[in-house]
């Protein structure tokens, strides 16, 4: 069963996407505007005759070869990788290229169009809203910011499951503070 080119047409159609046909390579191509990708390309692929479907951004980061702070950028990528769904990081160390992509295999099912949906828009959210500015702010530094969001929508589920700990946790830190550093400082 799996999948074909015709049938990921239709849902960009549906979408009222812009694409091309790469046939040789049996891909669609097509692309994005972004708040922090000047390029943000995007290509759907099948292999193994529509029974293995992914989806991809390919290079979208450059100069992380060579980089002085190509550890903690590739590092950057895998924790990113951890703390989202789906989306996988991949590094070919012949050319440096760096690829965001979804993938899995279809087998003998087919890919619907909510879960083609998903794939795409998840891909452009993570790499997008996500990734590329902490992976920039890792360039720069060396230094992973971590995950800010993850870190709000942390700090609101204990706001939400236990009213006022927030504010006694923050009174606990500045005790600590005034009493000395925390340990591992």
């Amino acid at each position: 069963m799996g999948a074909n080119l015709k049938q990921i047409a239709k849902y960009l159609d549906n979408l009222g996407w812009d694409y091309r046909f790469d046939d040789e390579e049996d891909r669609i191509i097509t692309g994005v505007e972004a708040d922090h990708l000047d390029d943000f390309l995007i290509v759907v692929q099948l292999d193994e005759e529509g029974k293995f479907f992914r989806v991809f951004a390919p290079q979208v980061l450059a100069g992380v070869q060579e980089h002085p702070y190509k550890g903690a950028i590739l590092q950057t990528m895998l924790a990113i990788s951890w703390e989202t769904k789906m989306l996988q990081w991949e590094y070919d160390p012949s050319d440096g290229e760096i690829r965001a992509i979804i993938e899995f295999p279809l087998e003998d099912s087919i890919l619907t169009e909510k879960q083609f949906n998903r794939c795409l828009s998840g891909l452009i959210q993570i790499v997008d809203s996500i990734a590329m500015p902490r992976l920039k702010e890792v360039m720069e530094t060396g230094h992973d910011p971590g995950n800010i969001e993850l870190g709000e929508r942390l700090l609101l589920s204990i706001q939400e499951e236990a009213p006022g700990l927030l504010e006694i946790l923050e009174k606990a830190m500045e005790a600590r503070k005034r009493r000395g550093s925390f340990p591992n400082e």
